[in-house]
């Protein structure tokens, strides 16, 4: 039951928002009693707790299945894209936005563990760049690695790039292409623009 209720609140969180869905939502949604919710979760709090770094798990777990089969980093940069936006169901409700503004002691939590996650993975991916001569290799791969962060991070905050003028499909997309482009040699950009082509077509 805590598994099912963490999965439909998740939906739920994603679709609406961390703040609109009220534990009775859950409850009605789910076909059961308020009561049932909280012998698994004590409050809200709890629950979003749960339900963030449950997917947060998940989203891991997919990740290092791409990389394990990404034929080179360029591609695995792509796919993680499109893995990641399809959990997140394209943020509709700005998820992280809510999650900082309500939740801001799990929102600072879930950005340090996607750091640790991130930096070593696309430090990794870089690295394989540069040995596979598709980034070059004078790259600075650890400040790199941080940025690359810092700018999926900064791609989020409403301030900047507010939703009703942004959808998040096309910043990811622009970010990617705008990371890629800095640090790749002739043989990745020939491979980056083939998935420039591809989706755009």
């Amino acid at each position: 039951m805590r598994e099912k209720i963490i999965h439909k609140s998740a939906e739920l969180f994603l679709t609406l928002g961390f703040k609109s869905v009220t534990m009775d939502d859950i409850a009605h949604e789910m076909g059961i009693s308020k009561k049932t919710i909280y012998v698994h979760f004590a409050n809200k709090t709890k629950l979003v707790e749960a339900v963030t770094f449950n997917l947060f798990d998940t989203i891991c777990c997919g990740i290092d299945d791409i990389c394990e089969n990404a034929s080179n980093p360029i591609e695995e940069l792509y796919s993680i894209k499109m893995f990641v936006m399809q959990h997140l169901k394209n943020e509709t409700s700005s998820p992280q936005y809510q999650l900082k503004k309500y939740y801001p002691k799990i929102h600072n939590e879930l950005k340090y563990k996607q750091f640790e996650k991130m930096h070593k993975s696309v430090q990794e991916s870089l690295e394989h760049g540069v040995v596979t001569d598709v980034f070059r290799g004078t790259i600075d791969v650890d400040f790199i690695s941080r940025m690359y962060f810092t700018g999926m991070t900064g791609i989020k905050d409403n301030m900047f790039f507010p939703p009703e003028h942004y959808e998040m499909n096309y910043l990811m997309e622009s970010y990617l292409e705008y990371h890629l482009r800095a640090i790749v040699t002739e043989k990745g950009l020939q491979i980056l623009n083939k998935f420039i082509t591809s989706n755009q077509s």
